[in-house]
């Protein structure tokens, strides 16, 4: 059992899961960038509600920049935007102060590519939770649409229009920050999660898991 995922900053549960429930899990290397996904961008709840945290990036080509060559771009101190957000989010949530130590050097350094610094926070987060990093490899070159491994790269987006049923997932509620303002907001970046439920983050993925 092999599953296909894109490259993801601070993905979703759903993304995460997948990593759970199969043996083998290949990031795509080789495909072109595509704009508004999980690719450089994250959902989180704020007080307003469902809130995005998007990299800005820079694009050498236009029409087609594969994803390992698309650079993280600093003209705005979106690190700086990014953090405050998750402070204002999450500094009330139970786990918060225990696990935005592991976090806060993703907002310090500037690294340059933005797959090898997702794959840096992908890591760090499946140690977190205790999922072995071992599961993951990346493409040799780009795999086309086919039957030999099930397929997420282009259904785990933020783009409803293209989101396709999964049986393989079940979303849970659990307790959110924002609980008495808002109904439970499903999905959201495996930063909701860990801050929320802790080292019960393993035990709740395995629920999600049909």
């Amino acid at each position: 059992m092999e599953t296909l995922l894109t490259t993801a900053y601070y993905p979703n549960i759903q993304y995460i899961s997948k990593i759970l429930l199969y043996k083998k899990v290949y990031i795509e290397k080789h495909e072109n960038y595509l704009k508004q996904t999980y690719r450089n961008r994250c959902e989180i709840l704020s007080a307003n509600g469902r809130f995005a945290l998007t990299i800005p990036v820079i694009q050498k080509n236009e029409l087609k920049t594969k994803i390992i060559e698309i650079e993280i771009s600093y003209a705005e101190n979106w690190q700086k935007l990014h953090f405050k957000a998750l402070e204002s989010a999450y500094s009330s949530s139970p786990f918060y102060e225990f696990y935005i130590h592991d976090f806060i050097k993703f907002f310090e350094k500037k690294p340059q590519n933005l797959f090898e610094y997702n794959t840096e926070i992908l890591y760090t987060i499946l140690e977190i939770i205790g999922i072995a990093k071992t599961k993951i490899s990346f493409t040799n070159n780009f795999i086309e649409l086919e039957n030999n491994y099930y397929d997420f790269r282009f259904s785990i987006t933020p783009k409803k229009q293209l989101q396709t049923a999964d049986n393989e997932f079940k979303n849970i509620e659990y307790t959110q920050v924002f609980a008495e303002k808002f109904k439970f907001d499903p999905n959201l970046s495996i930063l909701d999660l860990i801050f929320n439920l802790g080292p019960e983050s393993l035990l709740y993925l395995k629920k999600t898991l049909k």
